[in-house]
């Protein structure tokens, strides 16, 4: 199954060399909408993660129909979450991408199955894909600026037994 992205998680996962986990969680793809793409890759360009995604081959950029879905979500939402989550309704995959609290608020209220940043490295460490749960987490703070209470943080350990 594929997954539909939002910045965040992409440029968390660049941040700290862990990119390629989203391939490995997600064989068949991920879909970014063309805001997400224009955040990350044009704006963004020299920033964590901007290379890595513009020469990822696993990632495919498509364009969001719904665009009064679009507008409605930006009341609450930046654009690249609302097209997102649009993006998501049109073509369903196993996930959506999101770090966000509004933008998973919103997510969750549509039903749709939310994984963020945390939740790929707890796969990862589960699968053995990375040693230390704990050593991403404070990557991800030190290097990424990545905004995790405590209380995630420790429940994230919990759940690997670390």
């Amino acid at each position: 199954m594929t997954a539909i992205s939002n910045s965040s998680v992409l440029i968390a996962l660049s941040t700290i060399g862990q990119l390629q986990l989203l391939n490995q969680r997600f064989p068949s793809g991920i879909l970014l909408p063309q805001a997400v793409w224009r955040e990350v890759v044009e704006t963004g360009a020299g920033q964590p993660g901007s290379e890595e995604i513009s020469s990822a081959s696993w990632l495919t950029v498509r364009e969001v129909a719904n665009k009064p879905l679009v507008s409605a979500l930006r009341i609450d939402l930046d654009e690249g979450e609302a097209e997102a989550i649009a993006l998501f309704t049109e073509q369903p995959g196993e996930a959506i991408l999101l770090d966000e609290k509004n933008a998973r608020r919103v997510a969750r209220q549509m039903g749709l199955p939310i994984l963020g940043t945390v939740g790929i490295l707890i796969w990862a460490k589960r699968t053995g894909l990375i040693p230390t749960l704990k050593e991403q987490l404070d990557l991800l703070q030190s290097q990424g600026k990545f905004r995790l209470s405590q209380i995630l943080y420790q429940e994230a350990l919990k759940k690997v037994g670390e």
